[in-house]
């Protein structure tokens, strides 16, 4: 777990950092705020297409470090690719690499998490590991930015996004040494095969391959699908994935709302501070699930975490003082915390191991499409008072909350009927007083 977790830092920081980096990098080349958001979008659009193709890819493969090491790789290739044409090359080379570099994406977000199940089997470590896994998270959404910032502050923002090439490139690195053995029924695995029996071998020509490369590609296809399929039909997966994507719609646009706010309490620099403070939240969240084992189980940690932060957002937008509103700003990130381990784990829990990877990829994907689907209606509703849109914000983690009961209580499924490579679980509604 420690090298999964440097591993994962590594890649994640990268990430995270290319959101300032890319507009940094096309302000200074180009004079043009609006060619970094349009790279930005490239970069981050291929998340949710990717996601499905990505994971049924890692899961066919019969060595994982190699994909993950050649994926990871990938990417630190897109960030240095940018870094040597924003501004210099053509645009539509420079998109395309942008395009490329955001394929690879959703390994670096739900492929690498579905890794913990594999490396932390036993279920008692397991909670504990994918609290881990979210403080990785949530550190590099702090330390991303951060380092970018202060290198391109010293240096240029060229010399900042090449740091993070270099880091995700030693990352990429890093997963040759995980220890991603080949077991059966474990993503990205392959099952040993049998041996023959004994007797006369049959000739090929008895049992003719008709098309091969044909009935890979349907086999690729039917991979895919089935990971979007164990999402649907399963009732946790289905209620966890519209909770957290709906949520997401709200978080998306919580960093132009706090500008808003900041300059509605009359500190026009402060929406860095109360989007600071959230994150460091969100960091200390996600920590005090890694000093013991949860005593909650996941589904209340998601209702209370959703809860919690959309009454503490709602408090922030009542208020009139600045000051109030960065403590409750962390506040919330405090709640918002301990919600991507509760996520991981129901994932982990519910998803049938043979499409594991293609449930944490998709899932992946789908919250950053909701969060870019938030920020560009946030945009397009900053007429609005900032308050309102904290309000509004507020509101749809509270509706986050409440889709999640409602749905769960409609097909709830018990964690027995998961059957490992099986078909997806059936609905038991009678599970409700053995949870």
């Amino acid at each position: 777990m420690k090298r999964y977790l440097m591993t994962a830092f590594g890649a994640r920081l990268a990430e995270e950092g290319m959101a300032v980096a890319l507009v940094l990098l096309a302000m200074q080349r180009t004079g043009s705020a609006a060619h970094g958001a349009l790279l930005l979008t490239m970069w981050m659009a291929p998340h949710a297409v990717a996601a499905p193709l990505t994971g049924a890819v890692a899961a066919r493969m019969r060595r994982p470090r190699l994909f993950y090491c050649g994926a990871l790789t990938g990417f630190a290739l897109a960030i240095g690719g940018l870094a040597l044409t924003v501004g210099r090359a053509p645009t539509g080379p420079t998109l395309a690499i942008a395009l490329l570099g955001g394929s690879c994406g959703p390994v670096v977000s739900g492929g690498l998490s579905s890794l913990v199940a594999v490396l932390a089997p036993d279920d008692t470590s397991r909670a504990r590991a994918y609290a881990l896994d979210a403080a990785v998270y949530n550190a590099a959404s702090v330390t991303g930015p951060a380092v970018v910032s202060l290198l391109a502050g010293i240096s240029s923002p060229a010399i900042a996004t090449l740091a993070l090439a270099v880091i995700a490139a030693t990352s990429a690195s890093l997963t040759t040494v995980l220890p991603l053995h080949h077991t059966p029924g474990t993503p990205g695995t392959q099952a040993p095969a049998k041996r023959p029996a004994k007797g006369p071998a049959k000739s090929p020509v008895q049992n003719p391959v008709k098309n091969p490369v044909k009935s890979s590609a349907r086999s690729l296809v039917k991979s895919v699908a089935s990971g979007g399929e164990a999402m649907w039909r399963v009732p946790e997966l289905r209620a966890i994935t519209a909770a957290t994507s709906l949520a997401f719609v709200g978080v998306g646009g919580l960093t132009t709302t706090a500008v808003l706010l900041s300059e509605h309490h009359g500190q026009p620099e402060g929406g860095g501070v109360l989007m600071t403070v959230f994150a460091i939240g969100a960091l200390a969240g996600s920590l005090l699930l890694t000093r013991r084992n949860p005593a909650l189980p996941p589904q209340r940690l998601v209702n209370y975490s959703l809860v919690g932060t959309g009454l503490a957002l709602m408090a922030a937008a009542a208020l009139p003082s600045f000051a109030a509103s960065t403590a409750l700003f962390a506040a919330a990130g405090l709640f918002d915390g301990p919600l991507l381990s509760a996520t991981l784990r129901i994932r982990a829990a519910h998803a049938p191991p043979s499409v594991r990877t293609q449930v944490f990829t998709l899932g992946a994907g789908l919250k950053i499409s909701a969060a870019a689907c938030g920020a560009a209606l946030t945009g397009a509703a900053t007429a609005l008072p900032a308050p309102v849109l904290l309000l509004i914000i507020a509101a749809l983690q509270l509706c986050a909350a409440a889709a999640y009961i409602v749905m769960r209580a409609r097909g709830r499924v018990s964690p027995q009927s998961v059957v490992p490579g099986g078909p997806t679980p059936r609905a038991v509604r009678e599970w409700g007083r053995s949870e």
